[in-house]
C-alpha cells in the first residue's frame, strides 16, 4: 500500500477541498486516514463500522480490548452515540469543546463493541484543530481514532512521526503541521455516581471541578506501579505500556542537586560500559549535565577525578524538554524528544521528574508509562 502524505499547508483552497473529499471517501469506504488534532495525530476510521475499527487495531498492533475515542465535529452527534447525556456532560461540552477533553457516557446499542473495546460505554470528544473538524465533517461520519503510532511507541506530534510508523499501513496522512498541546486529551468518566478522571491531560482536575463540582481521580493515575493486565480498561492508555522509546527510560526525582548528581553518575557508568546515553533536562537545568550543547551540537568530554590522571569519555546526548515555569512547553516536546532519542539509538535515557500538579500530573503520567514505571526516588525522609 502506498501512503499518500498530504501537506495541507502547501495547498491552495481548491486543493485542500479536494484532499478533504478524498479523505472523506476513504473513511466512507472503510479505510483509515491519519489526521492532526490539537493534542496528537489520530488514526481515524468510521466509528460505526466494526470492520473499519478493526483495521485500526491491525495497523497499530493494538490490543482489541483497548477502547477507541470517537471524534465528532458537532455537539449534536453526541446524542446519536450516547444513550443519555447528563447535565454534567452538557456543562463540560459547553465549557471545553471543541478542545482536549474526552467524556465517557453510556453508549447506544448500535455503537460497535469493536470500537468501545467490548464496553457498554463510549468515549467522545470534539477536537479543535481546523483540519480535524473539516475532515470529520467531510467524511459524514463520526471518527474512531487512537493516536496514529504503532502500539506502545511515543505518540505522534508531527506528520513525520506518523509516516515513520504508518508508511505502507494506511492510505493517507493529512499533515496539519506540529500539534499545539502534545499529549492526549483528558478523559473523564460520567457514568458513575461521581465524575472520575481516567486519564489526565491539558484540562486539569481543578478546571473540571470549577465547572461541575467535585471530581475524583482514578487511583491508577497517581500510582507509581504499573496497572494490572487483567483490569478492564475503561479508557485508552489505562492497561498497556504506552509512549515508550526504544531505549530504557528511567526517571529520577528529588532535589535539583541530588537529581543532577545521580544522573551524571548513571551516565558516566553507562558510557564507560560502551552504551549510548541520553539525558532529558529542562531549560533551567540543561547546563547541569556533561553532554551535548543542544544549540550547537558539540560533544564535550567528562573527566573522572577518582582515577589517577584523566580519563576522557564521550558525553551523553542532552536535550531540554522545555521550561519548568511553562509546563505547556514540556508537554508539547515530550513525545518528540523521546522519538529523537530513538533516532539517535540511545540505549539508556535518564530524565528529571516533574511536579505532579496541574499539567505536570499529565506529564508525569505519560513519562511513568513511557519508562515502564522505572523511577529512582532520592526524596529525603
Amino acid at each position: 500500500m502506498n501512503t499518500n502524505w498530504i501537506r495541507m499547508e502547501r495547498l491552495n483552497a481548491g486543493e485542500r477541498k479536494h484532499a478533504l473529499r478524498e479523505a472523506g471517501r476513504i473513511i466512507r469506504e472503510g479505510g483509515l486516514v491519519a489526521f492532526p488534532t490539537e493534542t496528537v495525530y489520530g488514526l481515524g476510521a468510521d466509528a460505526l463500522n466494526a470492520e473499519a475499527a478493526a483495521k485500526i487495531y491491525k495497523a497499530k498492533g493494538r490490543p482489541s480490548d483497548n477502547p477507541l475515542i470517537i471524534h465528532i465535529s458537532d455537539v449534536s452527534q453526541v446524542y446519536n452515540i450516547a444513550k443519555e447525556v447528563p447535565e454534567t456532560a452538557r456543562i463540560l461540552m459547553k465549557e471545553f469543546w471543541p478542545g482536549p477533553l474526552t467524556i465517557i457516557l453510556w453508549k447506544k446499542a448500535y455503537v460497535p463493541d469493536g470500537t468501545t473495546g467490548g464496553l457498554p460505554t463510549v468515549a467522545i470528544r470534539m477536537p479543535s484543530h481546523p483540519v480535524a473538524r473539516a475532515f470529520i465533517r467531510e467524511s459524514g461520519r463520526v471518527i474512531a481514532a487512537p493516536s496514529a503510532n504503532t502500539s506502545g511507541r511515543p505518540s505522534p506530534t508531527m506528520a513525520e512521526h506518523v509516516y515513520e510508523d504508518m508508511n505502507g499501513r494506511i492510505p493517507m496522512i493529512l499533515d496539519g503541521g506540529p500539534v499545539d498541546i502534545g499529549i492526549e486529551s483528558t478523559i473523564i468518566d460520567l457514568t458513575g455516581e461521581k465524575p472520575i478522571i481516567l486519564r489526565p491531560g491539558f484540562i486539569s482536575r481543578a478546571m473540571l471541578s470549577q465547572a461541575i463540582g467535585p471530581v475524583g481521580i482514578d487511583p491508577a493515575i497517581v500510582s507509581r506501579e504499573p496497572e494490572k493486565e487483567d483490569i478492564i480498561a475503561k479508557a485508552p492508555g489505562m492497561k498497556y505500556r504506552h509512549y515508550a522509546p526504544k531505549g530504557e527510560l528511567t526517571l529520577i526525582e528529588g532535589s535539583r542537586e541530588a537529581v543532577r548528581d545521580k544522573i551524571n553518575s548513571l551516565v558516566k557508568e553507562k558510557i564507560q560500559m560502551g552504551y549510548k546515553v541520553g539525558v532529558i533536562a529542562t531549560d533551567e537545568t540543561i547546563g547541569s549535565y556533561h553532554g551535548n550543547n543542544p544549540r550547537e551540537g558539540k560533544t564535550f568530554a567528562m573527566s573522572d577525578p577518582d582515577q589517577t590522571g584523566t580519563i576522557l569519555v564521550e558525553g551523553p546526548l542532552c536535550r531540554s524538554i522545555g521550561s519548568r515555569d511553562h509546563p505547556e512547553t514540556v508537554a508539547a516536546s515530550l513525545y518528540r524528544i523521546l522519538r529523537e532519542f530513538d533516532s539517535m539509538e540511545c540505549d539508556y535515557i535518564y530524565s528529571e521528574s516533574f511536579f505532579e500538579e496541574g499539567l505536570g500530573n499529565a506529564i508525569m503520567n505519560r513519562m511513568l508509562k513511557a519508562a515502564g514505571y522505572h523511577l529512582i526516588s532520592l526524596q529525603e525522609d
